[in-house]
């Protein structure tokens, strides 16, 4: 999928542990063996990619650019937008300076493409301490890298991004509330039951979906690749994976699971022989079904699901409802 806030995950992309009690910890009981410690792994791998110094736990802000230069809350310098990109200039000498490769004297000019974004910079807020030897940071999943470096773990991280047409920043502080306060996502308990074997099409061609967005107002433009047939009992149901060139298609759905996520991404595995205009069969594990950042903070910008990706039960599976 090519637009950013859609997490991609050393397992596959940020996936739920079947092994895993609702604070992250192993199950106990049959569960218990080589797979459930590769599924615990995961969840490791998964909960310590969030709580990463920068990462999505970090969110702690959304501003949209003015057309001429203003502060904005909690940030150094004067910020404005214009048709050739974003722009900050120094404000009050005396205060924090924002800090990247980019920045020359507390100033920047620079742009991204609709729906991309960067890393421009850090600044450590009044009154905070560096934390020094740190290693650096991995650019967080969907972000380009940029100005996170060591010794700067306990900075505040700018990132600059497009979101219809309308260039903002986002902040990504390690202090930040939710990642403070993380103890593990919730999940459902692993239910073998859950993973299917389903009828897969792909199109001829990409076929690109105008869809809303989990911060009002926003939309995002996606690539459908095809569909799969999701069988549970007598129901079927029809979805549309969604991917980019050189992407793994992904399934963006809703259900009616209580306790969840108004929306959730699972990633099927499709034949390695499937080509554009084929069919076969992909196997979708829907206990490695994922929450977006957005479920997480009120600064996520991710894409709603595909008109009717809609699945009529409970999809009693997966990561619940983090908040």
């Amino acid at each position: 999928m090519t637009v950013t806030d859609a997490p991609r995950v050393r397992l596959a992309d940020p996936a739920a542990d079947p092994a895993a009690g609702p604070g992250g910890g192993p199950a106990a009981g049959p569960a218990a063996g080589p797979a459930a410690d590769r599924r615990a792994r995961r969840r490791a791998d998964r909960e310590r990619e969030l709580a990463a110094p920068h990462g999505w736990l970090s969110l702690a802000g959304f501003h949209w650019l003015p057309s001429r230069p203003e502060p904005l809350p909690g940030v150094p310098g004067l910020w404005l937008a214009d048709d050739a990109g974003a722009h900050l200039r120094p404000g009050e000498t005396d205060g924090p300076r924002v800090q990247g490769p980019d920045v020359a004297d507390g100033a920047y000019d620079g742009d991204v493409p609709e729906g991309g974004s960067v890393v421009l910079g850090t600044f450590l807020p009044a009154g905070r301490e560096p934390v020094d030897g740190a290693a650096p940071d991995e650019p967080a999943p969907g972000v380009t890298a940029g100005a996170v470096t060591a010794g700067e773990t306990s900075a505040v991280a700018i990132e600059l991004v497009r979101r219809t047409g309308r260039l903002a920043i986002r902040l990504r502080d390690p202090h930040a509330r939710a990642r403070l306060d993380f103890a593990g996502v919730p999940v459902f308990e692993h239910d073998p039951s859950w993973a299917l074997e389903m009828p897969v099409r792909l199109y001829d061609a990409p076929q690109e979906l105008v869809v809303g967005a989990a911060r009002p107002g926003l939309v995002h433009r996606l690539q459908a690749v095809g569909e799969l047939d999701l069988t549970r009992g007598d129901r079927t149901v029809t979805l549309v994976l969604t991917g980019g060139p050189g992407d793994a298609p992904t399934l963006l759905f809703s259900d009616e699971a209580p306790g969840v996520a108004p929306w959730r991404l699972a990633r099927p595995e499709l034949p390695g022989s499937l080509t554009p205009g084929g069919s076969g069969v992909a196997r979708l594990d829907l206990n490695e079904a994922v929450n977006l950042p957005y479920a997480f903070s009120d600064h996520g910008t991710c894409p709603a699901p595909p008109p009717g990706n809609h699945v009529p039960f409970a999809v009693t599976a997966g990561e619940q409802a983090p908040r």
